[in-house]
């Protein structure tokens, strides 16, 4: 029981407790109003704010945003075109450069290729005004060529036949894996007995079907037969030769010296190397008075007309570059295509533009030189200290192009 004088204040104690009651539950109702109107002044400003790219972003939002897309840059306006003055037509320029490109053979006395040369070492005249050299270089490439073999049906021409067999063989034992050969024989026209290949054997196979006697003319359309060759390379790319096999005669054919003389010139990337037959018998005919049976009846100056058949033989390999041989026995052929195969196998490539850009169609004279540094002719020694002397295989000119109005 509580002492009398605390039983005095239990009223008041009741007051005190009651009045601190309601000023803690009017407290606690400000604070809650407070919180709500925080938490809703802080919702719109996390939804207006935009993640940053590329990872996650804290306890709301996504986990992993897409990286922001970069803005394609504004395209520049393309420069418009000056405007067009009244009165003045449109026009355009266009320089038409020709290249002329020569293959150069450079030899020594046994026929064996000169390396080492070098751009400065060659002069380069045209119509006799020297020329600036572009490009130059040594080559040493596969052979692309045509053994154009006569072979006509004659028993006094035996021998020629005879040597076009050993010729042609001679050529075609000497061949390589890359080279590419074409075997066309003729009589009074072209037998394209095997296109390009590079299978000897196919060659040798051809060859044998040549067999004295089994021609189809006694003719040696040479001219024709040289043509129509000549046609037929036009669309073969690159450098090409022609081995041409014939004693030089030519009995019936509808073109004219003139006419394949003009297309020898014309030629382009075709060089001519002429290889003559019969040139053994011939010898021993002109010493034992014979002559007169190698030539029809109807020929009466033999001799001349093999002379002449030698000359055009010589010039179809002078205008293209090429070189003429007149084997007299079975170990001349040999020599004449190792000499052959040196001189395509290994050649200098020089090239061109000319001074005179006139294309009139006119044919035009080339002559290339070796000099020194001087400018005088070039002197080679070999290793004991002795002149070599040398040549230079060109070709003499070539024919420019006619400008079509």
């Amino acid at each position: 029981m509580l002492p009398k004088s605390l039983k005095s204040f239990i009223p008041q104690i009741c007051v005190l407790a009651i009045i601190f009651a309601l000023a803690c539950s009017v407290a606690l109702a400000q604070n809650q109003q407070q919180g709500q109107s925080n938490t809703n002044t802080q919702q719109p400003n996390q939804q207006n704010t935009t993640p940053e790219a590329g990872g996650p972003q804290g306890d709301i939002g996504p986990i992993a945003v897409p990286k922001k897309k970069t803005e394609e840059p504004k395209k520049e306006e393309a420069p418009k075109p000056p405007k067009k003055v009244e009165g003045m037509p449109d026009f355009s320029i266009r320089v038409n450069v020709p290249l002329v490109t020569l293959d150069v053979g450079v030899l020594a006395k046994d026929g064996g290729f000169i390396p080492g040369l070098r751009k400065e070492n060659f002069k380069v005249l045209e119509d006799g005004v020297p020329q600036t050299i572009t490009d130059f270089g040594q080559i040493q490439a596969p052979i692309t060529a045509v053994m154009l073999v006569e072979f006509a049906n004659n028993d006094i021409f035996y021998q020629f036949a005879y040597d076009s067999l050993v010729a042609s063989y001679t050529f075609a034992t000497g061949l390589k894996k890359d080279d590419w050969i074409a075997l066309i024989s003729y009589d009074i026209k072209a037998h394209i007995l095997q296109d390009f290949t590079q299978d000897k054997r196919a060659i040798g196979g051809a060859l044998s079907t040549l067999r004295p006697g089994m021609a189809m003319s006694a003719e040696t359309n040479l001219f024709d037969a040289l043509y129509e060759t000549l046609d037929r390379l036009e669309s073969v790319e690159g450098r090409k030769y022609i081995i041409l096999v014939s004693s030089g005669r030519d009995t019936f054919s509808k073109r004219t010296l003139d006419q394949i003389l003009k297309k020898v010139q014309a030629s382009k990337d075709i060089v001519i190397y002429s290889i003559s037959t019969g040139q053994a018998m011939r010898n021993w005919a002109e010493t034992h008075g014979y002559m007169r049976y190698l030539c029809p009846i109807t020929d009466f100056n033999c001799g001349m007309t093999f002379n002449q058949a030698d000359n055009q033989m010589k010039t179809f390999a002078k205008y293209t570059g090429g070189k003429y041989y007149a084997p007299l026995f079975e170990g001349s052929f040999r020599d004449a295509f190792v000499d052959i195969a040196n001189t395509i196998r290994n050649q200098y490539s020089i090239s061109y533009h000319p001074t005179n850009r006139t294309q009139d169609g006119s044919y035009r004279k080339l002559k290339v030189e070796l000099v020194g540094p001087d400018g005088q002719p070039l002197k080679m020694k070999n290793e004991k200290g002795k002149d070599v002397k040398y040549q230079v295989i060109a070709r003499e000119g070539y024919k420019a192009k006619q400008e079509v109005e």
